[in-house]
């Protein structure tokens, strides 16, 4: 399961499994209302995430966002991972002559 922390919502973390074939599997929610969440994964579940992304996008609830817009950035997030490791390219932040960066400690 793919994991993603939404911002300015009730729920605290968004699961979900994407299939091959870029058909949403499973979806869960954690925190958040949970009788309207798990309606939108009834009818999210067996879509292909890009229909999912264009019905959730610009949905607001409050904090000029809602649980269904964070599904869609979590979901457009995971298509550009998965382009990005397609093509070779990490998500992971690049260090000069392979070396971890070291933060200071205070």
């Amino acid at each position: 399961m793919e994991t993603f922390s939404p911002q300015g919502t009730c729920s605290r973390q968004i699961l979900f499994k994407v299939d091959d074939n870029g058909i949403l599997q499973d979806l869960k929610f954690l925190g958040g209302c949970t009788g309207a969440l798990q309606v939108l994964a009834r009818f999210a579940i067996g879509k292909p995430i890009a229909e999912i992304i264009d019905i959730c996008d610009g949905i607001k609830c409050k904090n000029e966002t809602s649980c269904p817009e964070q599904l869609a950035l979590a979901l457009r997030q995971y298509i550009e991972r998965k382009q990005n490791e397609a093509l070779g390219i990490s998500n992971e932040p690049r260090h000069r002559r392979g070396h971890p960066r070291t933060l200071p400690t205070h």
